[in-house]
């Protein structure tokens, strides 16, 4: 698509990482799951021991940049299949979705994950995003009905 770019995210990306993250949470219907801080969520991605990376899709109009999305990953660890990236958030917002933006922060992962020959990608779906759900089949996603997600707060 024209004018769009994707690239990795910068510390004076972070606010409006933030903004599209509780976009994602009104969408998910938990507008108030969001409690990090801003302070917390830079320090996590450009403090000196960063815990996560992004990239970013860009729109460029009249030599301004805007962040339309952003996928958000960190590596795990599998014992059994070994180093993998872990996608935690893509996000497109509203007015762009629909016009592939996805699909090439998407690519961007995998490409990124086969550059650093990651064992492959994980991340959830929640089960009544149909929307989502589609995009990844496309990619051949396999959904597993066996394991439960769990957390604990502290």
């Amino acid at each position: 698509m024209e004018n769009i770019t994707i690239r990795d995210v910068r510390k004076e990306d972070c606010p409006r990482l933030m903004e599209l993250i509780r976009e994602l949470a009104e969408y998910e219907k938990a507008p108030n799951a969001v409690t990090v801080t801003q302070e917390h969520f830079e320090q996590a991605g450009f403090g000196p021991a960063p815990v996560w990376k992004a990239f970013a899709a860009v729109h460029t109009e009249n030599g301004r940049e805007t962040i339309i999305g952003f996928a958000l990953y960190y590596i795990r660890y599998s014992t059994w299949k070994g180093s993998r990236l872990y996608l935690e958030d893509l996000v497109v917002t509203e007015s762009w979705r629909g016009k592939g933006i996805g699909q090439q922060l998407f690519q961007s992962l995998i490409a990124e994950g086969k550059k650093q020959q990651y064992a492959g990608m994980t991340w959830q779906v929640l089960g009544w995003n149909e929307p989502a759900i589609n995009f990844y089949k496309k990619y051949g996603a396999e959904f597993d009905p066996e394991w439960w997600n769990a957390t604990i707060d502290f």
